[in-house]
This record gives C-alpha cells, sequence and structure tokens, in this order.
C-alpha cells in the first residue's frame, strides 16, 4: 500500500506523524511519502521520502496513493482515483467558528476552492463528542465523521514521556529548574491580511518580570510565523519553527493560550494553562466567534492585560489548585477519548477502508 501524508501544509508533525511512525514501526511492506514545504526540511528524520508540496512529484504521489492522510485542507489541483481513502484527520477540537460557520474574511471564492478538497475526504476525524456535530456541519460534510481521538496526543501519555520532556528540553537549552512558558495563540483572520502584524504578548515584559527561572517560548501560528519577527533575548526561545508542538507541550510546564485549539491537547498533560485573550470581545464578536462561551469553561484564568497575565504566572500554584475542578471537567468533557491509544483506532479505521 502507497500512502501520502500532509500535515500543516508540508511539515512533519501532528496526527499524520503519529500515524506514519506507528506504521513503519510495525511493518515494512507499504510505501510512505510525505509533502514537505521549503524551509521545513529540517524537520523530517533522514531517510523519510518526501516530495516537494505543489510539485509536479507531489501531484503524481497523491494520484498514485492507495491512501491521504492529511490534517488540513489540500489546497492543490490533483485528481483522486476510484480506491484511494482520503483520511482527514483535521487539527483541533473547534473552540472558534471554522469554515461555513466563520465570518467571511479574505478571497470570496476560498471556500468554494477549500470544498474541492472537503469532497474527496472518505474520513474525517473527531477528537471527542462534542466535535463531531460541530465538524459536519461546519464543513457541511455528509461523509463518514468518527471518534478517535487525536493520535497526536497519545505521546503525551507513553511511558517514555518524561524521557522525551528531557530530550527536548536539553534541546531547547533549558535548564533543570527553569519553568517554560509556551506562549501559542492562534492567528486572526483580519491580521492576517493585514501589513502590520505585531504579536500579542510584550515578550521584553515578560523578561523584565519574570527573571531568571523562566524562560518564555513562543510558538507563532503557523499562518503568521514568518510574518512576525520576535525579539532575541535571554529567557526567551522562539520554537515557532520546531517542528512538532506536541514535543513543547512535553516540554512547557504553563501554557498560555488564546482561542487556540491548543487548550484540549495541553488539558491531556494536566499542567496549567492561562488564557491571555487581549481581543476576547472583539474576536468574539467580529473576527471569529465561538462554538460556546469558552470564559465560564476554561480551565485557568482568562486576563486580558499583561499585568493580568504576570500575576497569574507568579501565583501558578494557587492558580492550579483554585481551578481544580474546571480543569477535570474540562478533561471529562473534551479529553474522554485520549487514552493513550487514538493511533490503534485510527490504524484500524484505514485498514478497514483499504
Amino acid at each position: 500500500m502507497r500512502l501520502v501524508y500532509n500535515s500543516f501544509y508540508g511539515r512533519y508533525s501532528d496526527s499524520p506523524r503519529a500515524v506514519y511512525e506507528r506504521l513503519v514501526g510495525s511493518e515494512t511492506a507499504n510505501a510512505h511519502v510525505w509533502l514537505v514545504a521549503d524551509g521545513h526540511e529540517h524537520g523530517f528524520p533522514a531517510g523519510v521520502d518526501t516530495v516537494t508540496l505543489g510539485s509536479e512529484e507531489c501531484v503524481a504521489a497523491l494520484e498514485s496513493a492507495d491512501a491521504v492522510v492529511s490534517n488540513t485542507y489540500l489546497e492543490l489541483d490533483w485528481n483522486k482515483r476510484p480506491g484511494t481513502v482520503y483520511l482527514q484527520t483535521w487539527h483541533g477540537t473547534p473552540l472558534k467558528r471554522i469554515h461555513y460557520d466563520a465570518p467571511s474574511i479574505g478571497p470570496d471564492d476560498r471556500l468554494e476552492r477549500l470544498d474541492v478538497d472537503v469532497a474527496r475526504w472518505d474520513y474525517l476525524l473527531s477528537p471527542n463528542r462534542p466535535s463531531t456535530d460541530r465538524l459536519r456541519g461546519a464543513f457541511r460534510y455528509d461523509g463518514t465523521v468518527v471518534e478517535t481521538g487525536y493520535p497526536r496526543n497519545d505521546v503525551l501519555l507513553a511511558d517514555d514521556r518524561e524521557l522525551r520532556r528531557a530530550v527536548v528540553r536539553a534541546e531547547l537549552g533549558l535548564e533543570e529548574g527553569t519553568t517554560a512558558v509556551l506562549y501559542a495563540p492562534t492567528w486572526r483572520d483580519d491580521e492576517y491580511y493585514a501589513q502590520d502584524v505585531q504579536l500579542g504578548l510584550d515578550v521584553s515584559a515578560f523578561v523584565k518580570a519574570m527573571g531568571d527561572g523562566w524562560c518564555l517560548l513562543p510558538r507563532v501560528h503557523y499562518y503568521m510565523a514568518d510574518r512576525l519577527a520576535l525579539p532575541q533575548s535571554p529567557g526567551v526561545r522562539d520554537v515557532s519553527y520546531y517542528p512538532d508542538i506536541r514535543d513543547l507541550y512535553l516540554a512547557a510546564d504553563v501554557l498560555v493560550t488564546d482561542y487556540s485549539s491548543a487548550m484540549f491537547d495541553f488539558a491531556v498533560t494536566g499542567k496549567p494553562m492561562i488564557f491571555y485573550t487581549y481581543d476576547l470581545a472583539h474576536y468574539r464578536d467580529s473576527v471569529r466567534g465561538f462554538y460556546f462561551d469558552f470564559v465560564p469553561e476554561a480551565p485557568g484564568p482568562v486576563v486580558e492585560t499583561m499585568p493580568e497575565l504576570l500575576d497569574a504566572l507568579h501565583r501558578v500554584g494557587a492558580t492550579e489548585e483554585r481551578y481544580a475542578d474546571r480543569y477535570a471537567a474540562f478533561r471529562e468533557r473534551y479529553c474522554h477519548l485520549e487514552d493513550g491509544s487514538a493511533t490503534d483506532r485510527v490504524i484500524d479505521l484505514l485498514a478497514r477502508g483499504c
């Protein structure tokens, strides 16, 4: 069987990576090809077969595949041959509205172009029960939706997770005892088409206020990473181009995010989260909107200013205790399928489909 993988437009990461690594580790009969984007070649291990995203070789690989595994749209002109199984893992529990549910910002014909790819999907994964109907409705998808959990999150529960954490922290140069704060904001549709874009979090203020023993790991959304220049300073490691965020979840001690689906994945770890929502009203009412009011459900404090954020970080231990019950309820609702076996369920699905 010939399998072709795509993650975040040409990266080696996420649920496609989890499926690939499990298959490669268990047998050698299949052929595996990854789509790679310029600038992300470094993220692929030696020996992985790749073709450049958008190239003639890429199209040929897709059109000859027995199975395609992708975590986002394939915005390419290619013809899916009869018998090919296209597994769309998607890449997050939807908090913010997506596809047809989202306000229209950007080119008028983009949804129509994306729908060409949606029509190719044979299976769409859902990470949890609340997401199933939201995903189906947003994509107007009448194919098969399967609740499996996300393969990418299995490593967060793996027996070797502490070893993985130590390896990644050493790679990032984090000294023992350093509190690593992963800052992973979502992208903003109106900023994507703007000329001037600034990071919402004041990096210099963080470094000054938190001092030694703390390190900020900014992870700019992949749509925006090439448009934001982050200041270089002690106490900061720009991880925007780190290949796979799930390794960063292990390395981090605290997550700071906003409306990103990172919150649902990080919740698997049980580590504390703080929600820095400096543009909450604008994002909720004018940019995207939410599927639910996340403020009452958020498993951590929701803050709107830098002083509030810094204060919450300084008191993170007390914050963790204060939000323990809400955190547990959040995990029960959104992480009920995250048991470390999602990859097995997805591979079984692929085997049946192919």
